[in-house]
């Protein structure tokens, strides 16, 4: 049995980001580049109006002719001469002749005739061609998540298409004979419907990943192996879950091990989760955790989550940014094994949920954070500082 750090080691050190794929900006979101974007325009293209109001020359007063307008998209085609003015729209090129747009508020007009109501302020209301950035910068670097802002980003630089790292697919695999499907479970006696994959799932693509198949396995060695032999043909990632422990029906590691699994370690010194797993089996990495949900989903987070990150071409320490956050509830000490404690954060601070049973699901929904408690540390009491991770 090993630590949580050195488990964590062992899962990041094997999270290397896949091989790399070509994808439309409307397939990107939410990859990471694996290439940089550089920019194929200047932005802005031209110089341009930061305003509504009236493009003039500078130091021009009185009574302006009215020669034209630019709209963006729409410039005027022609420039101006001293004592002339174009009608300008925010966005739109500033005309040949010009230095200064006015704003419309500041301008009364009468025909074809402006004049100022206002001196010109300071600015000037023009926004340079390429003040934002030139044909040929590198507008986001290789490892860069395309979120929101990254995607404007690209589309603004006139790019069509960029290189991302490839999703890894994932196979889940949940074992237990008592498992059925959600909606099920009330007319079949002793059965209990199976929850825990729609968690991994979830944490799968939030993560970056895609899950291919996720598969309800009974506790038959022959089934389970062939479900998983099909697994690590088809996927990247393979994530078991129950058959984890030391029960006389808990096959998984056995069964994976037949068909080649290298296991990396087989158990850590974390309350819950002391049963999770890791190992690969040829290409395929695989993932085993516990089959109680609290338990499976928290070992997910630590573990899955960097490890999906990595495998999609981000830092696994994305998934791992601990901080210091005050208490707003005591805590009780901790015990000779690692905890980590599911629980409530808000504007006043982090407080453990009631239920920290293995198998709870409702409390489990009220957690957003989990606090990791060292073993063997103290009590803590109201405003100390503890470590916490979102949930």
């Amino acid at each position: 049995m090993i630590g949580f750090d050195e488990a964590w080691a062992i899962v990041a050190g094997h999270a290397a980001g896949l091989e790399s794929e070509q994808v439309t900006l409307a397939d990107a979101h939410g990859r990471t580049l694996a290439k940089p974007v550089f920019a194929l325009v200047d932005w802005p293209p031209a110089n341009v109006s930061a305003m509504d109001g009236y493009a003039v020359r500078d130091g021009d007063a009185g009574s302006l002719r009215l020669v034209g307008e630019s709209w963006p998209g729409v410039g005027f085609t022609g420039g101006i001469g001293q004592g002339e003015c174009v009608r300008i729209f925010t966005g739109a090129p500033v005309p040949a002749g010009a230095d200064r747009v006015v704003m419309q508020e500041n301008v009364a007009r009468d025909g074809d005739r402006v004049t100022f109501t206002a001196p010109p302020s300071a600015g000037r209301h023009i926004r340079q061609q390429g003040s934002d950035f030139h044909a040929g910068d590198t507008l986001l670097r290789a490892g860069r998540r395309l979120d929101a802002q990254a995607m404007v980003a690209a589309a603004g630089a006139d790019v069509a298409q960029v290189n991302v790292w490839r999703r890894p697919r994932a196979t889940i695999i949940g074992t237990g004979d008592e498992l059925v499907a959600p909606g099920t479970a009330r007319g079949t006696p002793g059965s209990i419907p199976e929850s825990v994959s729609f968690g991994v799932a979830a944490i799968i693509a939030e993560w970056g990943g895609e899950t291919i198949s996720r598969r309800r396995v009974r506790d038959d060695p022959a089934l389970i192996g062939e479900v998983a032999a099909e697994a690590l043909e088809a996927s990247d990632l393979v994530v078991v879950t129950g058959g984890a422990s030391v029960g006389e029906r808990d096959f998984s590691k056995s069964v994976l091990a037949s068909l080649g699994l290298d296991l990396l370690f087989e158990k850590v010194a974390i309350k819950p989760g002391k049963p999770v797993w890791f190992g690969r089996a040829g290409g395929t990495l695989v993932l085993g955790l516990p089959g109680n949900p609290t338990s499976a989903m928290v070992t997910a987070r630590l573990l899955l989550a960097p490890l999906v990150a990595g495998l999609a071409g981000r830092d696994p320490r994305v998934a791992a940014r601990w901080q210091s956050v005050r208490l707003a509830a005591p805590l009780d000490a901790c015990g000779d094994r690692e905890s980590f404690v599911r629980a409530v954060r808000d504007d006043d601070g982090v407080r453990p949920i009631g239920n920290q049973d293995s198998g709870a699901q409702k409390s489990l929904a009220d957690a957003n954070a989990l606090i990791r408690q060292r073993a063997g540390t103290a009590a803590l009491d109201i405003g100390a500082l503890a470590e916490v991770i979102d949930f």
